[in-house]
């Protein structure tokens, strides 16, 4: 998850484009990527901290901080959807519909996240057994939410309008697969909750640490 919803904007590189529209791809790009630039940033912290492991940490604590990482990782995504939908539909076929798809996917991230994050503040962190179940099943959803990204960035491999997006500062870190962690799962700590460190397979588990001072989400 580009972030990783960023995988939806950069699906529409899949659509190609006569090279005089070049100029108006080059406006339309700018013009989103400007916008998509510090929720990409937040979207990619917000994502990393959910595979950072804290020595100490209680459950409650870890609860509360991926229940604030989850919900900036929706708010992002329905920037990005804003960002999409605000920029108009881009100068090649079917444009409106390509907008509109990306907006949609993004849209739904936000939403997947949103209730990622309802599980996750319902999860009874007092049983240490089913605190660990809940939090890789969360986990697991988090996971699926990045593929929805990932699978998406197959439309970096052709397209002009693709060209366009990838030459602007503020998307250029979507050249790299936004939807997968940092550290390797298989390698991260496996501890019990009551311990202070994630189960493995948790979002805790996922990742590495992230800069502190994530802003807070806006609801969308």
């Amino acid at each position: 998850m580009t972030v990783s919803a960023l995988g939806a904007l950069l699906a529409l590189a899949a659509v190609g484009c006569s090279a005089d529209d070049s100029a108006k791809l080059d406006g339309w790009a700018k013009n989103v990527c400007d916008s998509a630039r510090d929720p990409i940033a937040q979207s990619r912290a917000a994502l990393a901290d959910t595979g950072n492991v804290k020595e100490g940490e209680s459950p409650v604590d870890l609860q509360k901080r991926l229940s604030t990482d989850l919900a900036t990782l929706a708010a992002t995504n329905q920037q990005l959807a804003d960002a999409v939908q605000k920029a108009g539909a881009p100068k090649v076929d079917d444009g409106a519909k390509v907008q509109q798809d990306a907006v949609n996917e993004l849209k739904q991230v936000a939403q997947g996240y949103l209730d990622a994050q309802k599980k996750l503040e319902g999860l009874a962190s007092n049983d240490q057994a089913k605190f660990a179940d809940g939090l890789r099943s969360v986990g697991d959803q988090v996971q699926r939410l990045s593929g929805v990204s990932t699978s998406a960035l197959a439309g970096l491999q052709s397209g002009d309008l693709g060209d366009a997006i990838k030459k602007q500062p503020g998307c250029k870190a979507g050249s790299a697969d936004p939807g997968v962690p940092a550290t390797d799962p298989s390698g991260s700590a496996s501890a019990s909750p009551g311990d202070g460190a994630a189960p493995s397979g948790s979002p805790a588990a996922t990742g590495s640490a992230a800069p502190s001072g994530s802003p807070s989400p806006a609801k969308s």
